[in-house]
């Protein structure tokens, strides 16, 4: 074989293909597997800004790694933010999936089904979004590096503390600030 020649491959895609490589080269791969992402919509948030960002970071192209899985929702802020987002979301097709809290605060709103624990575990790479409702940044961010991939996470605000804190605090390659996770 020729695997001599490549020094090492990043593959660009799924975590089948990462596996294909690994177990049928000899070549090095440097890959990562999961791309749990997550979109924070802090109490400082400008609304309408959060939910174009959250709309896009799940919907632009579901199937990558820096799609959005888990969206992180200030309690604060919560039920104006369901407000605007769920019917935009739902109208993209997306299937959610609340704690008890989302659920509660986003009720009559549009569909929301039920997110247990599993599901800030898993990359969906399919038009499904699970939500939680945090007390504060720290809850956002005990969040994201307990069940996070450390690939990909925003925060929404217009606090530049809070943003500071967070980008200093998520232990992710790529965080971000009032930029989607598929910038």
């Amino acid at each position: 074989g020729h695997h001599q020649e490549i020094d090492l491959v990043i593959p660009r895609g799924s975590n089948e293909l990462v596996q294909h490589i690994m177990e049928n080269t000899k070549i090095p791969v440097m890959g990562h597997a999961d791309g749990i992402c997550h979109v924070y919509v802090d109490r400082a948030a400008a609304l309408d800004q959060a939910v174009r960002i959250a709309v896009d970071s799940k919907t632009q192209y579901v199937s990558v790694c820096n799609a959005a899985e888990t969206l992180l929702v200030h309690a604060e802020v919560a039920r104006a933010f369901f407000e605007k987002a769920v019917p935009a979301l739902t109208a993209k097709g997306v299937e959610l999936r609340g704690d008890v809290r989302a659920r509660e605060l986003a009720a009559g709103l549009g569909e929301m089904g039920e997110a247990g624990e599993e599901d800030w575990r898993t990359e969906y790479l399919a038009p499904i979004l699970s939500i939680r409702v945090v007390d504060d940044l720290e809850a956002a961010i005990d969040h994201i590096n307990e069940f996070g991939s450390h690939h990909t996470d925003t925060i929404v605000t217009a606090d530049a503390g809070a943003a500071a804190r967070f980008l200093q605090a998520v232990d992710s390659a790529s965080v971000c600030h009032n930029a989607s996770t598929r910038f």
